[in-house]
């Protein structure tokens, strides 16, 4: 991720970065969108292409056996950080190389590392930070794949596990804590991991990030407890930065906002390099790192997120007030509308927008919310968010099916919550579709 100019120790060390990026103009910082343009990258080191080529390639040349050895260093983990050339393409690329550096940008992360999936990400984290007899404490609700991960797979290699509601005062997780702690303790292992998801899939909970770093801090002392790990799909990076706020590792599903196009699939962790060198270890050993293709299409989307989100986030409000008081509408679960005073207080300290993926309760049950969900014509039947259409989905019969019915119902995962994932399409047509097709209800 840092800049490879010159030579170390006499060994020539592959740049892929220009000598001196270009972060500032007279003192003034550049914002992240200027940089999407360029930033880690240059042209000149590849025949002047404007655009970053995709490097379709399996292993890269070294330029001499010293060089090699270096490079293997880095990979292996005899030195920190990572490789100070390429080496093969399940390690590091060019075009991931270039991706990384640029998400880094948005959260002021120190590092970032680009994965397959969101999942393979989440997994690739969990792997670095878990053994057994440990326990994860963790925020609910979360997306179920991520909830299986956790609870059974992990299970299966000794990994206990605690949680509490998304919206938990920082009193209530320092008990929660205190009391992993103990299970830790009586497995022969810690507490590992504090794993956050904010705002919650599908309710919009939020959670306290600051209050969770408060809380661990209470329990286990200043810098001695376990790293705090938030998926941020729902708002990041542009509407909510968790760096800030206490969190150590942030996590994207690179699918939904980031790439925004509903055409690929892939995954981000994002913080220091003391954080991103162990989840590194286990990604250039497990295959993890994204293809140079998924990163080339990201780069590209990359330019254009602050426009698509905002325009996105433009129409959400726009979508939500007029659902907000329709007679077929039981209730919102959208950022912009909070009524708990808690929830406000959360969304006043660590957002900068409300989103534009929100719940909707439609009245009735399961079957209106079929009917509903039937019904719409530009609105896409479909899993996922974030892109540039308009996408619904009902959670409890599709993404969190395979969560057991008690927990739905403890986590408010009902069967008439509908999940709407707002796109780029003309708001007042939006607004159409939802009205003929709650009309049907």
């Amino acid at each position: 991720m840092s800049e490879r100019d010159g030579d170390v120790a006499g060994i020539p060390v592959t740049r892929r970065m220009p000598k001196t990026p270009i972060e500032e103009i007279g003192g003034r910082k550049l914002k992240p969108a200027t940089l999407m343009m360029g930033h880690g990258y240059d042209p000149e080191l590849s025949e002047g292409s404007l655009k970053p080529p995709i490097f379709l390639t399996s292993t890269f040349a070294f330029e001499n056996a010293a060089a090699g050895k270096r490079f293997f260093e880095g990979i292996t983990g005899k030195r920190p950080g990572g490789s100070d050339g390429l080496v093969y393409s399940r390690f590091n690329g060019p075009n991931q190389e270039i991706l990384e550096d640029r998400l880094s940008v948005w959260d002021e992360a120190e590092d970032a590392l680009v994965f397959s999936s969101g999942m393979s990400a989440i997994t690739t984290v969990l792997l670095a930070n878990v053994n057994q007899g440990d326990v994860v404490v963790h925020s609910g609700p979360l997306y179920a794949a991520t909830e299986t991960l956790i609870n059974k797979i992990l299970g299966r290699f000794g990994v206990t596990f605690m949680d509490f509601p998304a919206g938990a005062a920082p009193s209530e997780v320092a008990v929660m804590l205190e009391q992993a702690k103990a299970q830790a303790a009586a497995n022969g292992g810690k507490v590992a991991i504090i794993y956050l998801e904010s705002p919650a899939n599908p309710t919009n909970a939020l959670v306290d990030i600051e209050g969770v770093a408060d809380a661990r801090n209470q329990v286990f002392g200043k810098d001695a407890g376990p790293p705090i790990a938030i998926d941020n799909t729902f708002l990041g990076p542009l509407w909510q930065q968790p760096l800030k706020h206490g969190a150590d590792i942030v996590i994207y599903s690179l699918t939904k906002y980031v790439g925004g196009h509903s055409d690929l699939v892939a995954g981000g962790v994002l913080g220091s390099k003391a954080h991103m060198d162990p989840i590194r270890a286990i990604r250039n050993t497990i295959g993890t790192i994204c293809d140079p293709n998924t990163a080339w299409m990201l780069m590209r989307s990359l330019e254009t997120l602050e426009l698509r989100m905002t325009r996105a986030g433009e129409n959400a409000e726009k979508v939500c007030a007029f659902l907000r008081n329709h007679p077929k509408v039981d209730g919102l679960g959208y950022l912009g509308f909070i009524e708990d005073d808690r929830q406000k207080d959360i969304y006043r300290r660590h957002c900068s927008g409300a989103g534009s993926t929100f719940s909707v309760f439609i009245k009735g049950g399961e079957a209106e919310a079929f009917r509903f969900l039937d019904t719409m014509k530009i609105a896409k039947l479909a899993v996922s968010l974030g892109g540039t259409e308009t996408l619904a989905s009902l959670p409890a019969a599709m993404t969190h099916l395979s969560v057991p019915d008690e927990r739905r119902a403890t986590l408010g995962i009902t069967d008439n919550l509908v999940r709407i994932s707002i796109g780029v399409e003309d708001p007042d047509d939006l607004i159409a579709d939802f009205d003929q097709a709650l009309a049907a209800v």
